[in-house]
């Protein structure tokens, strides 16, 4: 299970449309090599929770996720439902895993995709999950955090962040595995 170089924003691929996967059988090294990649990337930065293929150069509509102790192996996702109800939140990349970028999301979605073994599978998720997904699909998409940002003042580094919200930190609360801002102090995605 080799882990994979992942693309770094500037890279054409990270904007290219990803095709669907024709079987489970066909996406089956791409999966392992992205929970691979996924597990290198947490080891090396302490933080990350799903990968898209299109980010190791692998152009399919293939998404894996570890969240709250499970794993979901996404095959060719498609919307069924977002939200109107939007929340804002820092998110980030491992694309550019030291650039935070302040953006909208849908509260909720609703996805129909297949699993691993290409069984049709439905998925209703809210909070940070629904944010993780829906960055997933983005990159799918050829769309990354950074074209959804809210406006010019919405880039920061990852060390300015640490700074300027270091010591609130504190007072941030876990609710359904998103950070809640509690204090003013914007929550991060990771």
């Amino acid at each position: 299970m080799p882990a994979r170089r992942i693309l770094q924003l500037g890279d054409p691929l990270l904007r290219v449309i990803s095709s669907p996967v024709e079987s489970s059988a066909d996406a089956r090294l791409i999966l392992r090599d992205l929970r691979a990649t996924l597990h290198e990337f947490q080891r090396t930065h302490g933080f990350g929770r799903g990968i898209s293929a299109i980010q190791i150069g692998e152009a399919y509509r293939i998404i894996y996720i570890e969240f709250e102790g499970a794993s979901y192996s996404i095959l060719n996702p498609e919307y069924e439902s977002q939200s109107e109800r939007k929340f804002r939140l820092w998110d980030d990349c491992f694309s550019f895993p030291n650039l935070l970028v302040y953006l909208e999301r849908a509260a909720s979605v609703a996805i129909r995709y297949q699993n691993e073994n290409g069984a049709p599978s439905q998925l209703s998720v809210s909070g940070a999950f629904s944010e993780l997904l829906q960055h997933e699909i983005d990159h799918l998409e050829g769309v990354l955090a950074i074209d959804r940002a809210i406006d010019r003042s919405s880039f920061c580094t990852r060390e300015e962040y640490e700074r300027r919200f270091a010591g609130a930190r504190a007072d941030l609360a876990l609710e359904g595995g998103a950070l809640t801002n509690r204090a003013s102090v914007p929550a991060i995605a990771d």
